[in-house]
């Protein structure tokens, strides 16, 4: 026997085989059909027994296999069930040869068969046979499960008839020796009246009966034949047979002990009537075994003593013992280099049922040794189906990591080289059902949470299998999908080179076919959800910026308390208090305005050693329609941290979030969501976007400031007047926004002077300028300022002492002079105070003052906002008249 069958399990032992097979040209789809409501006649009552029959159906079964029938009756074909299509009457003599000829395949070992004909009406289908069952078509034969049951019965008649048969031989007659194929010339000349081989004989037929007695479902009776096989046997050292008494006692005892079965299916099979009563009696730890006399045999499985039955239970071995004889057994079948696919089979039945018990290492110790059986020459298949049930039932032991390596394995085997066609898909297939024994999930939202699980060498290993199979599969997308998984999940673990190769790689792929956010279905359903580079560039914060404070929209105070008043009749609600805090965490202070460009700061790094180049990156926002200008940068090799400021303008009014930043790298778009980042710190992402207002763009007649001015000003003009003197200062407003201008106020503050100013210092005429309201886009006017001074330079003690007697007349400076300097004191005539408070007295003083633009419209106006343009103006005055020397006279009379 050559093909192992992998799903074998302990409670096959006691069911019948029954092949179903098509005749002719049977439509595939049709066939299975009706092959599952076969199948689901797995079990039958009995009529006027007790007894239950179980059957394993089979579709496809080796004759070689069928061979070893005498060795294990439970893999002897005894039914034929042949489904088949007949059109015509002229059809159904062929149809009815090439079923006959189906059952010469199996006719040395079948009890009874049937043959189900479609398609064929008429006279012909109106015979009665029992043997044959017509039906107008696939659809219409609602009897098939009845005429399944019939059959099954008459194989139960038939199987009844051979366990009385063989159980009732006299010691008188001559009872055959049965044989394994292999066997057959071994046995050629030898004595067959020697005491040794009629043991021999003698022990094989009493395993072989109770073989036939578990299928009939007399467990207790098949219980004592396996111990006096065994006994026999051991005697004779029969050692092939004896492995299979001890494996037929071990499937006896589990049937006892598990009714449910050991296969893992989830329709487990119905417990009989007396396995139900004794379930509670089965686990009893240091239950004694007590072998029964041979005599109390029954002919029909039925005791009206049910006391003896209970007896009897205690024939079966315990759970312990149970993996004890299997050790047995199979050491057994590994001294004969034929019995490997039997040897095979016991191990995955110990392994099933050593599952059941929960002894997984145990269990590793018969899969380890079912791995290293020899079964000669296997076809690639068998290699696949091999590793694939090793991985299975590693699996079914929670060996989740040695499950992974077999499924590889069992993958690589698809694609050897042997093979004249690969089976790339189902080599990809494979590969993805080992992922989870590796602690490798596809969704990168499990890389983010703590700590690396797995070992990320392996891991690296599977995704690069991955990617080829799915490129040798002519599916690009999903090699840069995976790709993509790599190079973001095990970044930390790739050296500098195949960080390299890996993005090489990468950028080959998207070349044809650019990685996006879509996700990716699968042919069997599986989902790959997309992988956002959050690596490539890091971002560890995200700042969102005030407008330039010229921008800034501001509220009318005499509307700030409307909002929270009209929302709640009550003067303090700690409800609303409560949700309000939480909206303030959350919502920035500042607000931005509609229509205007908005800056949020990134600082990020670069953890490549290689140049990265970051294309179309712009922001990801909600709440608001939100135009985002994507800008490229280019990061220099592992760059720490570096500012990056991205852009865009809202399109509506209300409150916006900024939820993340899209990129492109490597030709992957990525969508990287701030929820997604754990590392990065974000002070607040929702800000108030107001409804849009008009902007102004100042310009004045004179020229800017030299003076440092204050971030609040937005421009500034400084200038030199004498004391007492005038300046015309022309100030030009545009509107260069896209909303008019409807209101325009104009205020000055003068800041803080020591000396005493005399009259207005700013004065302006408004007018002229509010005429022009409104004041469409693209449109300036003009407002003139008077620009007086007007100081208190008498009285200066620190210049009467700074002016020395050396008999010179005072000397004036007209103020129509040209001279527009300040001029100071020698230095010899300065006094050097050590005094920190006193300071070296300077011709000059300075005026300072601002004037603000308050200005709204559209409708910001409307919501009651405005705008706020500061300009600072900067004087230095002078005395009109200046001392130089001063002499005295003495007085005359």
């Amino acid at each position: 026997m050559s093909v192992p069958d992998y799903m074998q399990c302990a409670e096959d032992h006691q069911t019948v085989l029954v092949v179903v097979q098509p005749v002719g040209i049977v439509p595939e789809e049709q066939f299975f059909r009706i092959y599952k409501r076969i199948a689901s006649v797995s079990q039958v009552s009995v009529r006027d027994s007790q007894r239950q029959l179980y059957i394993r159906y089979r579709h496809h079964y080796p004759p070689e296999n069928n061979e070893w029938g005498d060795f294990q009756t439970h893999r002897k074909v005894v039914g034929l069930v042949s489904v088949t299509t007949c059109a015509t009457p002229k059809e159904w003599p062929q149809t009815s040869d090439r079923f006959h000829c189906q059952k010469e395949v199996y006719g040395a070992t079948l009890y009874d068969s049937r043959l189900l004909v479609f398609g064929l009406q008429g006279e012909i289908a109106e015979q009665q046979r029992t043997d044959v069952a017509f039906y107008p078509s696939y659809d219409d034969c609602p009897d098939v499960e009845r005429r399944v049951e019939d059959f099954v019965e008459s194989i139960f008649i038939v199987l009844e008839s051979k366990r009385l048969d063989r159980a009732t031989d006299k010691s008188g007659d001559k009872i055959p020796l049965l044989c394994v194929p292999f066997e057959k010339k071994d046995f050629v000349g030898l004595d067959t009246d020697s005491r040794h081989y009629k043991k021999r004989c003698q022990g094989r037929m009493r395993k072989h009966v109770g073989d036939l007695c578990l299928q009939a479902g007399m467990l207790q009776d098949a219980l004592v034949h396996y111990h006096m096989a065994v006994e026999l046997l051991r005697s004779v050292n029969d050692f092939l047979w004896l492995g299979a008494a001890l494996e037929g006692l071990c499937s006896a005892s589990v049937i006892f002990h598990y009714p449910g079965g050991t296969a893992g299916k989830t329709a487990g099979r119905k417990p009989s009537v007396s396995q139900a009563a004794d379930s509670g009696k089965r686990h009893r730890p240091g239950a004694q075994e007590v072998l029964i006399d041979p005599g109390a045999l029954t002919t029909n499985g039925i005791n009206a003593d049910t006391s003896t039955e209970i007896g009897r239970a205690k024939n079966c071995l315990s759970p312990e013992d149970i993996i004890e004889k299997y050790k047995e057994a199979i050491s057994y079948y590994g001294k004969y280099k034929n019995a490997g696919v039997i040897e095979l089979e016991a191990c995955v039945k110990a392994v099933r049922v050593l599952a059941i018990q929960k002894r997984a290492m145990e269990a590793s110790e018969f899969l380890q040794n079912a791995v290293y059986i020899n079964l000669g020459q296997l076809s690639e298949e068998e290699k696949i189906q091999r590793y694939s049930v090793l991985s299975e039932l590693y699996e079914l032991i929670g060996f989740h990591r040695k499950s992974a390596f077999f499924k590889r394995v069992a993958a690589m085997q698809c694609v050897a080289p042997t093979i004249p066609e690969p089976g790339w898909r189902a080599c990809y297939k494979l590969l993805l059902e080992t992922l989870p024994g590796y602690s490798l999930s596809l969704d990168p939202k499990d890389f983010s949470k703590g700590t690396h699980r797995g070992w990320a060498a392996v891991q690296m290993r599977l995704l690069h299998e991955l990617v080829y199979a799915s490129r040798r599969m002519g599916n690009p997308g999903l090699s840069v999908r995976h790709l993509s998984f790599l190079l973001q999940t095990m970044l930390d673990f790739l050296s500098d080179q195949e960080k390299k190769e890996v993005t090489q790689s990468l950028e080959n792929y998207t070349s044809k076919c650019p990685g996006g956010m879509e996700v990716i279905t699968l042919p069997d359903g599986m989902k790959l959800p997309p992988v956002p580079f959050t690596k490539l560039p890091i971002v560890r914060s995200v700042k969102l910026l005030n407008l330039p404070v010229s921008l800034r929209p501001h509220k009318v105070k005499a509307l700030l308390g409307q909002s929270l008043s009209s929302k709640s009749p009550f003067i303090y609600s700690p409800i609303a208090m409560h949700n309000r805090g939480d909206e303030r965490n959350k919502k920035i202070e500042f607000q931005w305005v509609r229509g205007d460009v908005c800056e949020v700061q990134l600082m990020v790094y670069n953890p490549m050693p290689f140049e990265l180049r970051v294309e179309n990156m712009g922001l990801l926002t909600s709440g608001v329609e939100f135009e985002s200008l994507p800008a490229a940068l280019s990061l220099p090799a592992e760059s720490g941290l570096y500012p990056v400021t991205l852009v865009g303008v809202p399109r509506t009014a209300g409150n916006i979030t900024i939820s993340g930043y899209h990129t492109s790298v490597f030709g992957v778009s990525s969508d990287c969501l701030l929820e997604g980042l754990s590392m990065v710190k974000a002070g607040g992402c929702m800000v108030e976007v107001v409804p849009s207002l008009p902007r102004l763009q100042l310009s004045t007649s004179l020229p800017r400031s030299a003076h440092p001015t204050s971030e609040d000003l937005s421009s500034s003009v400084s200038l030199q007047l004498f004391n007492g003197e005038c300046q015309q200062l022309t100030i030009t407003l545009e509107n260069i926004g896209t909303e008019n201008l409807e209101t325009l106020e104009l205020a000055s503050k003068t800041l803080t002077i020591k000396e005493k100013l005399f009259g207005e210092f700013l004065s302006w005429d408004l007018q002229e300028a509010l005429s022009h309201l409104p004041l469409k886009p693209g449109q300036s006017l003009t407002i003139p300022v008077c620009i007086k001074v007007k100081l208190d330079f008498s009285g200066q003690e620190n210049l009467l002492q700074d002016l020395n007697d050396d008999g010179i007349s005072v000397t004036g400076l007209p103020i129509s002079s040209p001279l527009r300097q300040v001029l100071k004191p020698r230095a010899e005539s300065k006094a050097v105070s050590s005094e920190p408070g006193k300071a070296e007295y300077n011709h000059v003083k300075t005026l300072e003052a601002v004037l603000s633009f308050k200005y709204s419209g559209g409708a910001g106006h409307l919501e009651g906002y405005y705008r706020e343009l500061c300009m600072g103006v900067h004087v230095d005055v002078e005395p009109s008249v200046f001392f130089t020397r001063v002499s005295t006279l003495p007085a005359t009379r």
